[in-house]
């Protein structure tokens, strides 16, 4: 899920990992309380290839399930930095605000960062606290609360807004991003702020929108990149196997972001 940073600090970034029964990202379910021990191991029946953290005295509350379990008996937070350097998404049944706290001194980036989420005492709202994106915490918020029966929360912009999110577009299709990460951030500003975006697409799959809502009206569909009346939108998302020369970089500034599908995916 990190990136490759080129050397001209293009972000080309590796086609997120399904998070829904698969073995290969990495899921740790945490609790420090007796009742959030007990959530966790109902989880866990569901996600057989996730870890659980807990406690060692609750450690006897998970008896007979198969996943691998860690059991500390120190202070807590001597925990959570071994737990962002060996998981992808860590699932927390603790208090958001105590979530917050622990974690702060281990932040990096949101290219480096796992996806945190925190689930409530009633097990009613899964919250993506980190890396909701890029790190995948919202993907991995969804598939929790639809095992949990519970509400995810997400706050991200792309997300309540119901429209493109410009870092994680195509991913799972298998599209690679590149352009300089201030491109993303002022791009994507431009996406929530319903400004016109211009998609030029010409290659991958079309399929890439999956949304069950239309795309917004500010965001119009073009086959060809000549076809773009560049001094009309505030943005470029361009998915093409063409050479972006340093030219239209230049001209485009800040504004644009190239997505690279796979050689032959078409329709």
């Amino acid at each position: 899920m990190n990136p490759n940073i080129s050397p001209d600090g293009a972000a080309a970034f590796a086609p997120d990992l399904h998070l829904a029964a698969d073995s290969a990202v990495r899921v740790v379910l945490i609790a420090i309380t007796k009742h959030g021990a007990q959530q966790a191991a109902d989880l866990a029946r569901q996600l057989p290839a996730a870890s659980l953290c807990v406690a060692d005295k609750f450690a006897p509350l998970l008896a007979g399930l198969a996943n691998p379990v860690r059991a500390y008996s120190g202070p807590f937070r001597d925990e959570i930095g071994p737990l962002f350097a060996d998981f992808d998404q860590l699932v927390f049944f603790v208090s958001l605000g105590a979530v917050v706290r622990l974690m702060a001194p281990h932040l990096k980036s949101k290219d480096e960062d796992p996806g945190v989420l925190v689930v409530d005492d009633a097990g009613q709202f899964v919250i993506p606290v980190l890396s909701g994106h890029v790190g995948g915490a919202n993907a991995m918020a969804e598939q929790v609360a639809a095992l949990l029966g519970a509400t995810a929360v997400l706050t991200t912009a792309s997300d309540v807004g119901k429209t493109i999110a410009v870092d994680i577009l195509g991913r799972e299709l298998g599209w690679k991003l590149e352009c300089p990460k201030i491109n993303i951030t002022r791009v994507s500003a431009a996406v929530v702020n319903e400004e016109p975006v211009a998609v030029v697409q010409e290659a991958g799959s079309p399929h890439w929108w999956t949304r069950p809502t239309p795309l917004p009206a500010s965001i119009h569909k073009f086959t060809r990149f000549e076809a773009v009346d560049l001094n009309h939108f505030k943005a470029v998302l361009w998915i093409t196997h063409a050479e972006v020369t340093p030219e239209y970089w230049a001209q485009l500034h800040e504004r644009l972001v190239v997505y690279r599908p796979p050689l032959g995916q078409g329709a």
